[in-house]
């Protein structure tokens, strides 16, 4: 404790504040904070010089634009699949099922990530291959997290196509389904891009709430059909994927 730099410490504390409240003034601070008004005028002076803080017209401080400038350097340079991978691998050796990571690219679901299993009957996904974003549990998470405008765009435009014999190709159903996911917080997709084959999947969030990427298993249908080994799986999947979100700063 002795080695830490307590004005860092205490401008961080400062700044915290700022999560909770879009605008402050400069007494509000110092009552929230604890700190002689005096102290908390020369750290904003410092920090709004360094552009982390900025005074808006009602003369009160808010988070300035510093922060979109490292925020933006920090989601560029993330590369989340080497977030995922430990993750996925853990996954895949508590459940024994093919792990994929899945992320959206213009109007279709890229396979980015895939940890596969060690049973000797699997489902071949192969890193790039691409899928459109209403067939299958990973590509669909996608789509029901999205913003509503874009999704509502998304699904009266594109022609519902069959893949697979359980491809959904109503768009009411579609929609059901989008809905459902949202409320659950997962999907399950059984023989919509592969006969025989099904699928869970959770969403993975980014720091400001959005869609980031999808999380999936996938195996061969007749492991996937009994009620009480899906209730089981679908938890542990919503598990990793909230964990990767958070190590992305997703705060839940």
């Amino acid at each position: 404790m002795k080695d830490k730099n307590t004005t860092v410490i205490k401008a961080m504390e400062l700044l915290t504040l700022f999560k909770t409240y879009e605008s402050l003034s400069l007494l509000q601070l110092s009552k929230l904070t604890g700190m002689p008004k005096t102290t908390v005028y020369r750290m904003v002076l410092s920090l709004a010089e360094s552009r982390f803080l900025k005074k808006n017209h009602h003369g009160e401080y808010e988070l300035g634009l510093g922060f979109l400038q490292y925020g933006q350097l920090v989601r560029e340079r993330l590369d989340i699949r080497k977030v995922a991978i430990p993750v996925m691998r853990q996954l895949k050796d508590e459940l024994g099922e093919a792990v994929n990571l899945i992320v959206q690219e213009n109007e279709e679901a890229i396979y980015i990530e895939k940890i596969e299993t060690d049973k000797p009957v699997r489902v071949f996904t192969g890193i790039g291959r691409s899928a459109p974003l209403y067939a299958g549990a990973c590509p669909r998470v996608l789509l029901a997290f999205m913003p509503e405008e874009e999704r509502e765009k998304y699904i009266d435009s594109v022609k519902l196509e069959p893949i697979a014999s359980g491809t959904i190709t109503d768009k009411v159903e579609l929609k059901e389904r989008l809905k459902e996911t949202r409320a659950k917080g997962y999907t399950v997709s059984h023989a919509e891009l592969h006969d025989d084959s099904s699928a869970i999947a959770a969403p993975i969030f980014d720091h400001g709430h959005h869609i980031f990427a999808g999380l999936s298993i996938v195996g061969p249908e007749n492991r996937f059909r009994n009620p009480e080994i899906l209730a089981s799986l679908t938890g542990r999947v919503k598990k990793a994927a909230d964990e990767i979100s958070r190590l992305i700063g997703w705060e839940g």
